[in-house]
């Protein structure tokens, strides 16, 4: 990319995020991030992991990611005042989950620790 289209591409995503492209109206949410890792301690990319609404009594998934490379998943979440669950689980690991709270247009970090089963 040129240097006149990556400062271009630059402008816009500043301009989107802004609100000016979008007529003034900045799309508000927050955010339920973290990271997943195996014991004894290093990131675990790809394991899945699932947002829950807390009380649900059908406990319905809201959200679904695997994790990048560094073991790191992002939710986007309404900006309401709510408790979430988040659970991560692989193959070959037992699963953990954790709650996250949200209370407006903030952020939760959410760092889970997945222990291998034993064989």
């Amino acid at each position: 990319m040129s240097g006149s289209r990556a400062a271009a591409a630059v402008v816009m995503i500043a301009l989107a995020s802004s609100g000016i492209l979008t007529g003034g109206k900045k799309k508000a949410y927050g955010v339920v991030a973290g990271t997943v890792f195996r014991d004894p301690g290093f990131a675990l990319p790809e394991a899945k992991v699932v947002l829950t609404l807390r009380g649900d009594p059908k406990a319905k998934k809201l959200q679904e990611e695997l994790t990048n490379y560094r073991g790191e998943f992002l939710f986007q979440v309404p900006p309401k005042e709510a408790v979430y669950v988040v659970k991560a689980s692989m193959k070959g690991y037992g699963p953990e989950e954790k709650e996250a709270t949200i209370s407006g247009e903030d952020r939760a970090d959410v760092n889970l620790v997945l222990v291998p089963l034993n064989k």
